[in-house]
């Protein structure tokens, strides 16, 4: 899928997706899950050649989905990690430490390329817009994160919408985009969706917790990276609920290694982390409860991907990297 007629950026573009780099592939992962768990069961006639071409097509194009759903998000990441002058990703060093912020961004606009054509491929109006959507979205959160005001940083709405802009749109856009390739009704859609947006709000609130808690070698890079780059998360944003005079800590500026500090001691004296694991945990419930709401099926690779989806919404939240 990553092929490029320059080897510079070949070799760029595929970074971070050769063997030996440390990546989740949780995107693509869920994606092909949510395929065989939203599979329809297709009457077979008394020649199954039909049937088997079809079901040989649709899995061809589930796949891309999660293809294209991971090519963008590795270049999203690309693109972070220029604009957050970031030097590890992944446990290794980041692209544009190795190469430069030049080659990282062209990178990213590469794979975001490929992206569009095989999503052009599928020749499906209403998946390329959910998935141009998100896109767009990784943009609006990004812009969000830059360019908050004192009240929205301090906001936990504010917060919750640019985290399901920045994490979760891709992944409920990407599963809702299965579901339509498999000629589901909109209710399935939905309830497909709802998955995708709840697991994805649940990791990204365990994402902002382990900032704090894990190790550098744990999370692949910097601990306390978001707090250090004053992105306030949600264990912090709790903690000023418990005391209003962080809020002038964070007011103050984290850019200051003291102010950080204190911030920090507020946090270990609330229940930020806490409400944060909790506030996770009724996301990935509720994650649970749109695999739960699926029409019924006996199929037993269904049941087996709808039973994993389900898994991994416990193991989502119980994550220690």
């Amino acid at each position: 899928m990553v092929v490029a007629e320059v080897p510079k950026l070949a070799s760029a573009a595929e970074y971070f997706f050769k063997m030996g780099v440390e990546g989740k592939r949780f995107r693509p992962t869920v994606i092909l899950l949510m395929a065989t768990a939203l599979n329809v069961q297709i009457p077979k006639p008394a020649s199954g050649g039909v049937v088997d071409m079809f079901s040989t097509e649709l899995r061809t194009r589930q796949q891309s989905i999660a293809e294209i759903t991971e090519m963008i998000h590795v270049a999203s990441l690309l693109h972070d990690d220029v604009l957050d002058d970031a030097d590890t990703r992944r446990g290794i060093g980041s692209l544009n430490l190795v190469m430069g912020n030049k080659i990282s961004v062209l990178a990213g606009d590469f794979l975001l390329s490929r992206a569009c054509m095989t999503l052009a491929s599928l020749k499906n109006t209403e998946v390329v817009s959910l998935i141009a959507t998100a896109v767009e979205h990784l943009v609006t959160g990004e812009t969000m994160q830059m360019s908050t005001s004192a009240e929205q940083r301090r906001s936990m709405d504010y917060y919750l919408q640019k985290t399901y802009y920045k994490t979760a749109s891709l992944i409920s856009n990407s599963c809702k985009s299965i579901a339509l390739l498999t000629g589901q009704t909109a209710e399935v859609a939905m309830l497909a969706y709802e998955y995708g947006k709840n697991l994805g709000l649940a990791f990204q609130l365990i994402d902002d917790v382990l900032d704090f808690t894990g190790t550098s070698s744990s999370l692949g890079k910097g601990s306390l990276s978001d707090i250090r780059h004053g992105i306030v998360t949600a264990p912090l944003l709790y903690a000023m609920e418990e005391f209003p005079e962080l809020r002038t800590v964070v007011d103050r500026g984290l850019d200051n290694p003291a102010n950080v500090d204190l911030a920090l001691e507020y946090l270990g004296k609330s229940h930020g982390i806490q409400r944060t694991r909790e506030l996770a945990a009724k996301h990935a419930s509720l994650a649970s409860a749109a695999i739960d709401s699926l029409p019924e099926n006996d199929d037993e690779d269904v049941q087996r991907s709808r039973r994993a989806l389900i898994e991994l919404t416990h193991r989502v939240i119980n994550r220690t990297k």
